[in-house]
């Protein structure tokens, strides 16, 4: 589908021609190579601007970067000086001899402390004590740096920088750090001169402008700084560096914890010097493929594209019947095995034309004999059809001559003849077969009448034992039901026993286990008796020990008086000689004595107290154990006289249990005698029910019987009629046979047995009439005799009638055949 849409869209012209085809095919290839070699033109040169923009971004962020670590550095030093005491101290000279040795480092070029609000330089390294801020042109004199201060760690840098004070021809950035507990600043001149030696690298270079794009080092002294004020401040507000194109190409990156933004420069030739020269070389790549496929399409445009032209104008005057243009060619490639191709077929075509004439003058003979053929087939056809229209109108005697050269047809008129010859004598043994058939269907219409009404007797005989047995077994599935419900209620009355038995026995089992609970309940009692009168004894004895603490507090508190008089009558020896260095040191001890006393009498009273609650407590306590252990002697008496009680209930348990199994025997005995009875009813009733249900079966087989009989009986008039019929039918055919031909071969029907009998020694039996009444034995089962039953009929008649008939022809046919057969 595809291919096709395609092919609508492309010209006739250049469909009809390979040139144009190859033309369009390599200008498509050149449109390819050359829309390739743009677009990676063009991505390369995105690519390597990209590289650039993110090589100066990268250097910018570098810059960036390292000058912030630089302003992070000098303002630790800035916030470390204004730590140092000496600042704090009132003496210009203490102040100087403080900060200048600070001054050492290459990026310190000098160290002021000034005071904000009295607007005056206190000391310096480089600028004269108490110069005021109005004859200083510094950024740190002209800022209310004390106002931006917002927390002690903070460090106040100058947003541009300046001369240097000291002097020098470098510039210096200022830091200023609060000096804590004083209203002075610190602020520290850092050098850019170092910083300075590092943003140019004679390729790129990178200034430092404040948000306002005024410059605080520039990497040039002739740079203009001519940044894009703009940019500048979108990148100091935002902090998201940016990237400007021009002559020099920029990238702006703002400095951390500063107001600055790093600016790095290139010049444009250089940034893009790479992007140029790969551009050229893809480009000369580009142009140089396009120019080696155009060269290469007309070459082979002119070495295929000709001779195959020059080959299609040969073939198509070949198409046209001039085989003989010249098919020569002197190349081997394949342009030239085409040529041999084409020649190979040119040969062959010769050929198969010749083979074609002489195939053709053969068909045209053969043609000519399947033409006479059919002719003389139609006309045998014609005979064989007028025979066979004699036959079907009756004429069994008509025959085909076999006289024509076809040998199909041949054997079709001798087969025809054998079939015609044997349905003629088929014919006349069947006429003498209907004759007989007849007669013998009215025999068996006779003895079939004996048989129903025979058999009609048997079937109210057996109705009537049937009722009978029905009635004997209905009354013993009354008995059975009775004797059941005996039996269960025997088998109840032991399961209740049983249950009895169980209970006095689980009684007794408890009365025991009751028993041994109680004895072990009195051993336990005895236990605690023992444990209470040693719980006793013990408190006892702490009464004893508490009454010894007693005594000790009583020692106590006597020394404890000693010391307090002790205490006193040094401290009288300390008053009399207060001038005395080492009786001062003896009132002294004397005081401490006199509190070591107060407290050790403290001590003492409260463990009285702790004691006297401790004795109370121990006395209720042994009252108490006192009371449990009349309590437990009282329970084990009580425990003791259930003991008996549970002994004599077990005595009484263990009589009922020995009663309730007699008991429980007995009846279990009568359960079994009862069921036994039930099995044998059942087993009576079972009988009776077989009874009845062979008394159903005789009947019902003595029924079916006289029903066979009335089918017999009706199937033999049916035979009857059919065979009248049967003779009717024949006695349309003419046969040339007579009736002394007939007579040894038809099959012969017998009117006493019921038979029919075939001269060729086949026979099929029909019993008929007594046949149908069976002896039974004595000494047959109830199981035997409805077998015998249901096997022996009076008859039995299977009737296939295959009637075609064609009331608008006079050809009508009839075939009848009949089997009678005994089950």
């Amino acid at each position: 589908m595809i291919g096709n849409a395609l092919s609508r869209l492309i010209p006739s012209f250049v469909r009809r021609r390979l040139a144009a085809k190859f033309a369009v095919s390599v200008l498509i290839v050149l449109l390819a190579i050359g829309t390739a070699g743009a677009i990676g033109y063009v991505q390369v040169n995105e690519t390597l601007e990209e590289d650039t923009r993110e090589s100066l971004e990268s250097s910018a962020d570098q810059q960036a970067d390292a000058m912030n670590e630089w302003v992070q550095v000098r303002a630790f030093e800035a916030r470390m000086v204004s730590e140092y005491e000496g600042v704090r101290a009132e003496e210009q000279s203490t102040i100087e001899n403080a900060i200048e040795p600070r001054r050492t480092s290459l990026d310190r070029s000098g160290i002021h402390v000034i005071d904000p609000e009295s607007e005056v330089v206190v000391a310096s390294t480089t600028l004269e004590s108490e110069t005021p801020f109005d004859e200083l042109e510094y950024p740190w004199a002209r800022a209310d740096i004390d106002e931006e201060f917002g927390g002690r760690d903070d460090v106040w840098v100058s947003d541009q920088s300046y001369q240097d004070p000291g002097g020098g021809q470098t510039h210096v950035v200022g830091f200023a750090a609060d000096v804590s507990g004083s209203d002075r600043i610190v602020v520290l001149d850092a050098s850019l001169e170092l910083r300075s030696q590092r943003i140019d690298d004679g390729v790129q270079w990178t200034s430092f402008v404040n948000e306002e794009g005024d410059p605080v080092l520039l990497a040039d002294a002739d740079e203009t700084g001519d940044f894009d004020r703009d940019v500048v401040a979108a990148v100091a507000e935002s902090g998201d560096g940016q990237f400007v194109e021009g002559d020099p190409v920029r990238a702006y990156q703002r400095v951390d914890r500063t107001d600055w933004v790093a600016v790095t420069s290139v010049p444009e030739s250089q940034a893009f010097a790479v992007q140029e020269t790969v551009g050229w070389n893809v480009l000369s790549i580009v142009v140089s493929a396009l120019v080696a496929l155009a060269f290469i399409g007309v070459v082979l445009g002119r070495q295929t594209v000709t001779p195959l032209e020059r080959l299609q104008t040969k073939a198509t005057r070949m198409g046209e019947g001039d085989l003989g243009v010249d098919l020569t060619a002197s190349r081997t490639d394949e342009i030239g095995r085409f040529y041999d191709a084409f020649d190979d077929m040119r040969t062959s075509l010769r050929e198969q034309m010749r083979e074609t004439e002489s195939a053709r003058d053969e068909a045209e003979r053969e043609r000519e004999r399947v033409a006479r053929m059919n002719e003389e087939l139609e006309e045998t056809a014609t005979q064989y059809s007028a025979v066979m229209q004699s036959t079907a109108d009756g004429d069994l005697t008509s025959r085909m001559e076999p006289t024509t050269d076809n040998e199909a047809m041949i054997s079709i008129a001798e087969a025809f003849n054998e079939m015609i010859a044997e349905i003629e004598a088929t014919v006349d043994r069947l006429n003498a077969f209907a004759s007989d058939v007849a007669t013998a269907s009215e025999q068996v219409t006779a003895s079939s009448e004996e048989v129903r009404s025979a058999s009609e007797q048997v079937a109210e005989a057996t109705q009537e034992i049937s009722t009978g047995a029905e009635q004997q077994h209905d009354s013993l599935q009354t008995a059975n039901r009775e004797i059941e419900q005996l039996s269960t209620t025997t088998q109840q009355i032991a399961a209740s026993s049983n249950q009895v038995a169980d209970v006095a026995a689980r009684t007794a089992d408890t009365g025991r286990d009751g028993q041994e609970a109680a004895t072990d309940a009195i051993e336990g009692m005895d236990e605690i008796e023992a444990d209470v009168a040693d719980t006793v004894a013990e408190i006892r004895q702490l009464e004893d020990e508490v009454q010894q603490i007693d005594e000790l507090i009583d020692r106590i508190k006597e020394v404890s008086k000693q010391t307090n008089m002790l205490a006193l009558n040094a401290n009288i020896e300390a008053s009399r000689s207060v001038t005395n260095e080492e009786d001062g040191g003896f009132g002294a001890v004397a005081e401490e004595f006199k509190e070591l006393s107060d407290d050790a009498k403290r001590a003492a009273q409260e463990v009285e107290l702790r004691l006297e609650a401790i004795r109370e407590q121990t006395e209720r306590s042994a009252a108490e154990v006192e009371q449990t252990s009349e309590a437990v002697d009282q329970a084990g008496a009580r425990v003791q006289e259930a003991v008996d009680a549970l002994e004599a209930i077990a005595e009484f348990a263990r009589e009922t249990n020995d009663g309730v199994q007699e008991i429980s025997a007995a009846t279990e005995q009568q359960a079994a005698t009862t069921q036994e009875v039930v099995s044998i009813v059942d087993e009576a009733a079972t009988i009776s029910e077989e009874t009845t249900a062979e008394a159903e079966s005789v009947a019902a087989a003595a029924e079916e019987q006289t029903s066979a009989m009335n089918e017999v009986s009706q199937s033999a008039s049916d035979l009857s009629t059919q065979a009248v019929h049967l003779s009717e039918a024949l006695d349309r055919f003419d046969t040339d046979a007579d009736a002394g031909e007939v007579d040894g071969v038809g099959p012969t029907a017998n009117a006493d047995t019921g038979a029919i009998t075939f001269d060729d020694g086949s026979a099929s039996e029909t019993t008929a009439g007594s046949d149908a009444e069976s002896e039974t034995d004595g000494d047959e089962t109830d199981g035997e005799r409805t077998a015998d039953a249901d096997g022996e009929r009076a008859g039995s008649t299977t009737h296939d009638e295959d009637d075609a008939t064609d009331a608008g022809r006079d050809d009508e046919s009839q075939e009848q055949s009949f089997e009678f057969g005994e089950k």
